[in-house]
């Protein structure tokens, strides 16, 4: 038999000879990484160590740190947890158990509904098991002596994804009847695609617990020692709501503990900065059920906050040369068909609506009103470009599960652009859109991006020549903006090429905002022209562009990169006047007239509490600035000046501060 190659851990490649176990072959050359790998490499395929080395082959290692080796690990966990379970409840029933991002789950029936403080207690039993090195088995078993195995120890769910197999008519993804979560998670728990007829499947045995699967997994439970049990859901087998309720048990797994613990922490500081709960604490905005889910309703505080960022949105886009727009929130049918979005669209259109003798749609996008204003005349290649701007409110029939705060919503306000021009000016317009969506994102304190320009995919629409034109427009502005980016090859919209901006906050998570995208195919659907110089009808480059994606989301994202404390520019109040005692109200009043005649916000807390309680309140709602007036500040006309997070910068004469704050009350980029 012919040996293998396999490259180590410290780049050297050595031949070993086939047919033994991987680790086997890893523990006689005394490579340690046998113990800080988990898996390994051949052919696009992920093996465990327990597989024989094929011959022949060459093979590489998977630390256990990498994004493969973590998905190992926490596949191999949440079969730990089964496990763990079923010593505690012997009648379980498990269904599927795959690891996701981030960490695993594992849903399950159980005689009682599980609590979070059953999970210490499950957590605790899977150290146990760990601790005794219980190996991850492997063994094939013939398609009827597991459905027997299942049936016999009364695991139906596992029962029906092996019916499903043997009733498999052709190759297709196991679980493929509803197309549903669920059912993709099956499919990935075991394997992918199983072929028609296939006579034998997989089983992982850990202790007591046996588990139909494809793997991989860790050789044995000692590799498994940085995890921890994160919450319980609810989730309907197959993801089908007729279906059976099932219990998902929700866990993470790191290679070191040092990480689990830095995810832990990232978890926690995610926790405390949710728009949703900074939303209710800070008096932001709401979500009401009279009203409809994923409808907002804007506080007070929250529309000051709007107002500032669509103040300073509409200011820029003048400057910049664009002519802001407004359009009606309805429009006849034929508009969409025209437009095709009742063709390609309509699951997440809102019903018809019958009027004036016509159907009528609430838009689910701007565009199509943004080309009406195009044909309300004329246009000549010496109009062009045209930047048509518009703050606009659309409505999306989202399903309620998806529905998250800000970030998912069913009625949004596009930050929403569309630029007309030729040929010939598309470069420098597409150069102009980047550059101006940087400095809009940097104003708001966003530095770090990832950047993509995703290209044409299989099926499109318009001339492949000019496609790669407009894709390689996109590439030289990112370049002429000195931004870095990938090519997402095929990954552009049927219509157009693009470009997607994600920002990182202050967590490092990826949010999805700017976007600038060709579209070659609504030009075509309302045969759109200009008139060019040789005096002939010539069809114009339409671009989308959005710079901060919603309003709604945009804000749900700013809340969470700055925690609610937002920078003095943007926070719904910016000082807020604390006197002593009762005899300084005055005073405290006439200091914050005098600042909000400077067009400053603040507001003075007469309440009959005690300075101290003032104070933490005041930092609770996360005021920039938390002004203290007593007898001294009254008769000297100062403020004593607290700052957000409890610097103390003593006495100010009231001038200076007011200058102070004037220096920090507009927009700045970093």
């Amino acid at each position: 038999m012919a040996d293998a190659e396999i490259l180590l851990a410290d780049g050297r490649r050595a031949r070993v000879p086939a047919g033994q176990p991987i680790l086997a072959m890893l523990q006689s050359l005394g490579e340690s990484a046998a113990y800080s790998a988990v898996a390994v490499a051949w052919d696009g395929q992920i093996l465990d160590f327990m597989t024989p080395v094929p011959p022949d082959v060459s093979l590489t290692l998977i630390p256990s740190e990498s994004a493969e080796g973590l998905r190992v690990l926490r596949h191999s966990t949440a079969h730990l947890m089964a496990a763990a379970v079923q010593t505690l409840f012997p009648e379980a029933k498990f269904a599927i158990g795959p690891a996701i991002e981030d960490g695993f789950y594992y849903d399950m029936e159980l005689p009682r509904t599980l609590t979070p403080e059953d999970l210490p207690v499950i957590e605790a039993r899977m150290r146990e098991l760990g601790a005794k090195r219980l190996p991850y088995a492997r063994r094939e078993m013939a398609m009827s002596d597991a459905t027997a195995w299942a049936r016999q120890n009364r695991q139906d769910y596992k029962v029906e994804i092996l019916e499903t197999i043997v009733q498999s008519r052709e190759p297709r993804p196991v679980g493929e009847g509803p197309r549903s979560h669920g059912a993709r998670a099956e499919m990935g728990e075991l394997g992918g695609e199983v072929e028609a007829g296939a006579s034998t499947v997989s089983f992982y045995q850990t202790g007591a617990f046996m588990d139909l699967c494809r793997g991989p997994h860790v050789p044995d439970t000692s590799y498994l020692r940085a995890f921890r049990l994160t919450h319980i859901a609810g989730a309907y087998w197959r993801g089908d709501e007729r279906r059976q309720m099932l219990q998902r048990l929700y866990g993470t797994a790191f290679s070191t503990q040092e990480a689990l613990d830095r995810h832990l922490y990232q978890v926690e500081e995610a926790r405390r900065r949710d728009h949703r709960r900074l939303g209710r604490e800070l008096d932001l905005f709401s979500v009401a059920d009279e009203v409809g889910g994923g409808l907002i309703l804007w506080h007070p505080k929250g529309g000051i906050v709007r107002k500032l960022i669509e103040d300073f949105w509409r200011d820029e886009h003048l400057k910049n040369g664009y002519d802001i727009v407004y359009t009606p929130h309805v429009g006849r049918a034929a508009l969409w068909q025209a437009s095709g979005h009742l063709d390609f669209y309509q699951d997440l259109m809102y019903p018809r609506m019958e009027g004036d003798g016509g159907e009528y749609y609430i838009k689910p996008m701007n565009c199509p009103f943004h080309i009406m204003i195009y044909q309300s005349r004329v246009r000549s290649y010496r109009d062009l470009p045209l930047r048509f701007a518009e703050l606009g409110t659309v409505y999306r029939f989202e399903r309620a599960g998806v529905l998250h705060g800000l970030l998912r919503v069913r009625g949004f306000t596009q930050d929403d652009a569309h630029i007309f021009c030729t040929p010939e000016q598309m470069g420098e317009e597409i150069t102009r859109a980047v550059k101006f969506s940087l400095f809009f994102l940097r104003t708001f304190g966003f530095t770090d991006y990832e950047v993509y320009v995703a290209t044409r995919p299989e099926k499109f629409v318009g001339d492949s020549r000019d496609w790669d034109t407009a894709s390689e427009a996109l590439k030289r502005a990112m370049e002429r903006a000195g931004q870095s980016y990938e090519v997402d090859s095929g990954g552009g919209a049927f219509y157009g090429p693009k470009i997607d901006i994600k920002v990182k906050d202050a967590l490092g998570r990826p949010w999805q905002c700017t976007t600038v995208q060709f579209d070659f195919n609504l030009p075509e659907r309302f045969a759109i022209t200009y008139v060019g110089e040789d005096n002939r009808q010539h069809r114009p480059f339409m671009i989308h562009r959005a710079l901060l994606g919603s309003m709604e989301r945009f804000l749900g994202v700013l809340i969470e990169h700055y925690g609610g404390a937002f920078p003095t520019w943007l926070a719904p109040v910016q000082a807020r006047l604390l006197p002593v005692a009762d005899r300084h109200h005055a005073y405290a009043e006439t200091v914050a007239a005098r600042l909000r005649a400077a067009n400053m916000r603040a507001e003075a807390d007469g309440r009959n509490e005690k300075i101290g309680f003032k104070i933490r309140e005041a930092e609770v709602q996360k005021i920039p600035y938390i002004l203290v007036v007593g007898d001294k500040e009254t008769a000297a006309g100062t403020v004593s000046v607290r700052l957000r997070g409890g610097q103390d910068r003593g006495v100010m004469p009231l001038a200076d501060f007011v200058a102070t704050l004037a220096s920090e009350n507009k927009p700045q980029a970093v």
